[in-house]
């Protein structure tokens, strides 16, 4: 298992402490990560980290595709890509519909549709085999929507950029997972469950079966077959996220990682759309999402996230003294888990992870 680094979101006011980039590689962390919902982007501060480091992977954790036209976005990635010395992977998610609708100010679309036409005009903008044509459900290129000016013509990236420059995809929902497992180089989850993990290996392996060849490895015993390395033969990265809290006393370790959840679980998204609630019911909790949702949603923010159950915490999240998180730690090494990216780390969480991992 490899190790990543959350850069997160900046909060009310630009800033990051890249001494954790640069602590995170001279640890031997694979790959930085940034983010972004609706305040900073994820392209500037990881363009920033790549300009401090000379070897860790930078990754977008994630860019929001309908935030930009996909040859945007493969522009961007060229560019820090050859910037850093081919350390880029371009992670992609749709965020939601309340940022997508309520932020940007377009439709949000059938998730998997867009995805799919999404990545493949990436890889042909990447590969520069031929000028750039598509013609899809919500890509249509060049233009040629009623208000065309007719002047539109198929072009070819002037900057020659990898082609293989991986393509990861946020993903929690079955038919989105197995799109990731499908088309993508890597699958970055969100709330993962090492003990609940085979919730998601059906779906997964269905990915795999249609992309053929050995990319996932057979889930089994743990996806080893096809994964790791470099990216590269048909290799699949899995990266979930986990926040790591060391302390003395559990419960008040627990209660840092609570109100997260009861955030995502409760309110991000809205009742009958919340894909982070749906997750919550599939690893068994149905009850328990039900309440941290009303509560939420009613603005009772403290008794949502005292509803938040501690096996719940403990499935996500590690928590306690050192020797309890090497403990909790044994699912998630017998996990088919390739990299583990720490959330909300310190700089005594990413010596600590190490020691443990690396």
């Amino acid at each position: 298992m490899r190790l990543g680094l959350i850069l997160g979101y900046s909060g009310g006011e630009a800033g990051w402490d890249f001494s954790l980039v640069r602590e995170a590689e001279r640890l031997g962390y694979q790959t930085v990560w940034s983010a972004e919902a609706y305040g900073s982007d994820a392209v500037t501060p990881l363009a920033w980290a790549g300009a401090l480091t000379s070897r860790i992977r930078l990754g977008t954790g994630i860019m929001q595709m309908p935030a930009r036209s996909p040859a945007m976005t493969a522009m961007t990635a060229m560019t820090l890509d050859q910037l850093s010395g081919g350390r880029f992977v371009l992670g992609l998610g749709m965020s939601g519909p309340q940022v997508v609708e309520g932020w940007h100010g377009v439709p949000y679309g059938k998730i998997l549709g867009r995805t799919r036409e999404y990545v493949s005009i990436l890889r042909d903008i990447f590969a520069r085999e031929a000028p750039l044509e598509h013609q899809g459900q919500y890509y249509t290129i060049p233009y040629a929507g009623p208000d065309a000016t007719g002047l539109g013509k198929p072009l070819k990236s002037i900057l020659h950029g990898r082609a293989g420059i991986p393509i990861y995809i946020a993903a929690i929902g079955p038919k989105n997972t197995a799109l990731a497992a499908e088309i993508a180089d890597g699958w970055i989850p969100t709330q993962f469950s090492a003990v609940n993990w085979k919730v998601f290996a059906p779906h997964l392996e269905e990915g795999f079966a249609k992309a053929g060849g050995g990319k996932g490895g057979g889930m089994g015993g743990g996806m080893g077959g096809g994964m790791g390395g470099d990216m590269g033969g048909g290799a699949f990265d899995i990266c979930p996220s986990v926040t790591v809290v060391p302390g003395d006393d559990v419960a008040a370790c627990r209660d840092k990682v609570k109100p997260r959840l009861a955030l995502y679980i409760g309110g991000m998204g809205a009742r009958g759309r919340n894909f982070y609630n749906d997750l919550a019911r599939r690893y068994g909790y149905e009850e328990a999402a039900e309440k941290i949702q009303d509560a939420y949603l009613d603005g009772r923010k403290a008794e949502a996230a005292a509803a938040v159950p501690d096996a719940l915490v403990d499935e996500v999240a590690l928590c306690g003294p050192p020797e309890r998180i090497k403990d909790q730690l044994a699912p998630w090494l017998e996990a088919p888990i390739t990299t583990l990216n720490l959330r909300d780390a310190t700089p005594a969480v990413l010596r600590l992870m190490a020691e443990l991992v690396l």
